[in-house]
């Protein structure tokens, strides 16, 4: 439609997006694409991107990534939001083609060694932080967490051991599990989503359609463990619930209001205990939060001395190292199933290291035989 304004068209673009941090991400980076334009070339309207617009853009990401001023993958995810918004305004029949798309702008990107990069758990790894929060649980055993208070809770160790083996072992993203607070479709999963005995796990996944994340026996155990120590007071309750109390008190104040009279409900929290409060009334507090959930990993690297070349075991590096560890030996369809990929193409893709790598020893048997 001619005369549609490139702030018009990315505005109606980002209402269409689901996922709040998506859409702040998308918002943010478009904005510095059209000032980029308006003062590249003076492009105020939708109709008059072309195809040297987006190649121009793609060269100058590259000589920000020359000049240190990005890193090789936030330059391809500045231009990905790029092709995703004229996508979609080709499909809105706004543009006859997606100039972004075409082959001889996107020549113009830098390299990305983004995956050269990635972290992912590896097997020495995952198998240590597992050990640690086995003796952890352990630890708490013995001193019943009634200490001089330096000591966690029973409770808190199953909790952080049943989080860690779910990472670990079930291929999980963070933000299928835990709180994304920019995302209102993503507020952790509840006890409700949990089949212990089925092994399966209820998950708002990638595809922003609800998946079943398989569960195998190691999480599932640690997880019903948990359940039995921490004694939910509802099945809507969060599994990894928040340890942040004014999120609890707010949670109280919300879900009272209407039964009670304000001065009422400030007299059940002046007079008891947060937590019996939570319990007694079965208030649904948040759950952890995607943040909270790398703050935790975090500290419990530190404590388990593990040090991963300057960092620590991220929570989306737990999947990758699952995949990984599947696919090197040989169980593809394995590592697909367990991923939720939607097709094997993906995880061939995601994995094409290990092929390569596997390719090259082939060869040089072929080779060493000739």
């Amino acid at each position: 439609m001619t005369g549609t304004t490139l702030t018009a068209a990315i505005e109606e673009y980002l209402s269409s997006i689901e996922a709040g941090n998506y859409r702040t991400n998308a918002g943010s980076a478009l904005t510095q694409w059209s000032e980029w334009l308006a003062r590249e070339r003076t492009v105020t309207q939708l109709n008059d991107v072309e195809v040297i617009d987006c190649r121009r853009y793609a060269r100058h990401l590259k000589r920000q990534v020359r000049e240190d001023e990005l890193k090789s993958s936030t330059a391809h995810t500045y231009y990905a939001y790029v092709r995703a918004f004229l996508g979609f305004c080709e499909a809105d029949e706004l543009l006859s083609r997606n100039p972004a798309a075409v082959s001889r702008a996107q020549a113009e990107l830098p390299e990305n060694t983004a995956d050269a990069n990635r972290q992912f758990w590896s097997e020495r790894d995952r198998k240590a932080i597992l050990a640690f929060m086995d003796r952890r649980v352990e630890q708490a055993l013995e001193t019943d967490g009634d200490s001089d208070g330096n000591e966690i809770s029973r409770e808190r160790a199953y909790r952080d051991r049943a989080l860690v083996r779910l990472l670990a072992l079930s291929g999980v993203r963070g933000a299928e599990v835990f709180r994304a607070p920019a995302d209102d479709k993503r507020p952790g999963i509840t006890w409700r989503d949990v089949d212990i005995e089925g092994g399966s796990l209820r998950v708002f996944g990638k595809s922003r359609e609800y998946e079943y994340a398989q569960l195998p026996k190691k999480a599932a155990e640690a997880l019903e463990r948990y359940h039995r120590v921490s004694d939910p007071p509802t099945p809507r309750f969060p599994v990894f619930p928040t340890d942040h109390a004014p999120s609890k008190y707010r949670a109280v104040r919300e879900q009272l209001t209407g039964e009670y009279t304000e001065s009422r409900i400030e007299t059940i929290l002046d007079e008891n205990d947060i937590d019996d409060v939570v319990r007694e009334y079965e208030i649904v507090i948040p759950a952890i939060s995607t943040r909270g959930a790398r703050n935790l990993m975090k500290r419990l690297c530190k404590e388990a001395g593990l040090d991963i070349d300057g960092e620590y075991l991220k929570p989306h590096g737990a999947r990758r190292g699952l995949g990984h560890q599947l696919y090197s030996e040989g169980h593809a369809e394995l590592a697909q199933s367990a991923l939720r990929h939607a097709s094997i193409a993906t995880t061939h893709e995601s994995y094409s290291n290990i092929r390569a790598s596997e390719t090259a020893e082939r060869v040089d048997d072929v080779l060493d035989d000739s």
